[in-house]
């Protein structure tokens, strides 16, 4: 039993855990949550007996919050959480950083927004993103440029789907850029290789939030 006030955070630590998954993808070798809080409603999701939430897309075996430490152990997965309750950007707040064994770090960031606290994703593989967590998302990270965005737009309009919003974040100029849309229907592997090599992207990763 979930205590009530706890509850509202639960959402966004089973939606980040699989974010997380689909933009590193795949398990980290060292985990590391941070939370700030300005409510108990993110103290109990952000933590380690909450991470059936990362193991439940990649294992095969049924994963509770009972048994996923071991699950952790058995994979030799690090895990650290602190916390921050005087975060300036968001009262509320997790942030999962991973350490992958190729040693890049990946990390995917949400909050609660408005007065039904719904999550919303505010970072995604270090980008700064605005957007609901919710639906069928996709992620592009490539070399900014112009055109990437009516490429990807055409080539989901040629497979009939539509685009139910899209967002571009990007440290600098003519850098990488990650490109973030929520679609009304699944898109599959083979799609997203073909967008991926129509705009060159280093990385091309779907997340299906509807389920959760």
């Amino acid at each position: 039993m979930v205590a009530q006030d706890v509850r509202p955070g639960l959402p966004l630590a089973e939606k980040l855990g699989r974010v997380f998954i689909s933009v590193a993808g795949g398990l980290a070798r060292r985990l590391r949550s941070r939370c700030g809080a300005s409510s108990p409603s993110l103290t109990f999701p952000c933590s380690p007996s909450r991470l059936e939430d990362v193991f439940s897309d990649v294992v095969e075996e049924q994963v509770t919050y009972v048994n996923a430490p071991l699950f952790a152990e058995q994979r030799g997965l690090e895990i650290d959480l602190t916390s921050d309750p005087e975060s300036p950007t968001y009262p509320d707040y997790v942030r999962v950083c991973g350490a992958m064994a190729d040693g890049t770090q990946v990390a995917v960031a949400g909050t609660l927004f408005g007065r039904n606290q719904l999550p919303r994703l505010t970072e995604a593989d270090g980008f700064e993103i605005d957007l609901a967590a919710s639906g069928y998302l996709l992620f592009f990270v490539y070399a900014d440029r112009p055109g990437v965005v009516g490429a990807v737009g055409a080539a989901l309009g040629e497979a009939r789907v539509n685009i139910a919003g899209a967002q571009v974040s990007r440290a600098d100029e003519g850098g990488e850029a990650l490109m973030a849309v929520t679609v009304d229907t699944p898109v599959g592997p083979e799609l997203l290789e073909e967008i991926a090599g129509r705009i060159g992207a280093r990385a091309a990763r779907a997340a299906d939030l509807t389920t959760l």
